[in-house]
């Protein structure tokens, strides 16, 4: 698998000391479909569109969106792009650019509104990742042709169908909201963004390009 490193060298540093060991096998049972609707658009040439969906788009599927864009940075793979939306919109928790921020993401708020929108670089040369909370619907996630990542058993529950999605992949993680205002918040913040990060980073080293 081809590796670029033209990632800010922070996040690379976090990259590298991901352990993919740490996936049991019934979890990659879970990542599977992703790693098979990622490889059969490389092979056919298509472009990959993953929408990364939770209730609020507040926290797991931002995390997911942005890691997604990331590794698919760091694999070299083309093609890739990484949205994220809820069943209903809310605010992209300030917890999470707080977390991003640490892993060596630059984030500047765009706009400073009750849903800010926030600028999220990964490399110096590629556009940034704009966030803010959003409906999976929004004009800014695509229409059709795209995998619905549900990343919320209450979203996955929620929304049986997906209008547009071209496959609809469960991928579930525990939400780090159960942590906000406790002495250990930033810290599953931190656990709950590097598991993302490793089962994506996992995901993306499968695929042939």
């Amino acid at each position: 698998m081809t590796r670029q490193s033209n990632l800010f060298p922070e996040i690379e540093e976090v990259i590298k000391g991901l352990n993919p060991q740490t996936i049991s096998e019934e979890r990659k049972a879970v990542l599977k479909p992703l790693v098979d609707f990622i490889q059969s658009k490389v092979l056919n040439d298509q472009k990959i569109r993953l929408n990364f969906i939770c209730t609020h788009n507040s926290r797991r599927s931002h995390l997911g969106q942005i890691w997604a864009q990331t590794m698919a940075n760091y694999f070299a793979i083309k093609n890739v792009f990484c949205y994220s939306g809820g069943t209903e919109a809310t605010a992209l928790f300030p917890m999470v650019a707080e977390t991003l921020q640490n892993s060596g993401f630059q984030i500047k708020a765009l706009s400073k509104t009750e849903n800010p929108v926030y600028s999220i670089k990964y490399t110096d040369n590629e556009h940034p990742i704009i966030g803010f909370s959003k409906t999976l619907d929004d004009d800014f996630n695509p229409k059709s042709e795209f995998a619905a990542i549900m990343t919320c058993s209450q979203a996955d529950g929620g929304c049986p169908f997906i209008a547009g999605a071209e496959k609809r992949i469960p991928i579930t993680f525990e939400d780090p909201k159960a942590f906000d205002n406790t002495a250990q918040q930033a810290e599953k913040y931190k656990e709950r963004s590097l598991q993302i990060a490793t089962e994506l980073f996992y995901i993306f080293s499968q695929i042939n390009s």
